[in-house]
């Protein structure tokens, strides 16, 4: 990735509910989730809902695909990692020691209904 990818990127996700919008993207997994249910989770306006959608698309960072009549959005996990991988590519001057290890991806243990 370079600059100009990293700082679209950023710049899409420097407002509230786009943030929030991708989060809840990570966090649904390869499975994604569709509009109407993003829309329903934030509490947006569909046309709000989908300018900030549109602008996660452009900068690449949510790729959506057409099932029947709904349109479900996906989070692009390698958009995402090599924006992780451009932000850290330089940490700590080298020294190991001093940088934290990255979290792995640990998914919850889902909690389980009687």
């Amino acid at each position: 990735m370079n600059t100009s990818s990293a700082l679209e990127s950023l710049k899409a996700l420097a407002q509230e509910h786009r943030l929030a919008l991708y989060r809840l993207l990570v966090q649904a997994g390869g499975e994604g989730m569709p509009v109407g249910v993003l829309g329903e989770r934030l509490g947006l306006p569909g046309a709000t809902l989908s300018n900030h959608l549109n602008v996660l698309r452009a900068a690449g960072l949510v790729r959506d695909v057409r099932e029947g009549r709904v349109i479900r959005c996906r989070a692009d996990y390698a958009r995402m990692d090599a924006l992780l991988a451009f932000l850290t590519e330089n940490c700590c001057a080298g020294d190991t020691s001093a940088c934290a290890a990255a979290p792995t991806c640990v998914p919850k243990p889902r909690s389980r209904r009687p």
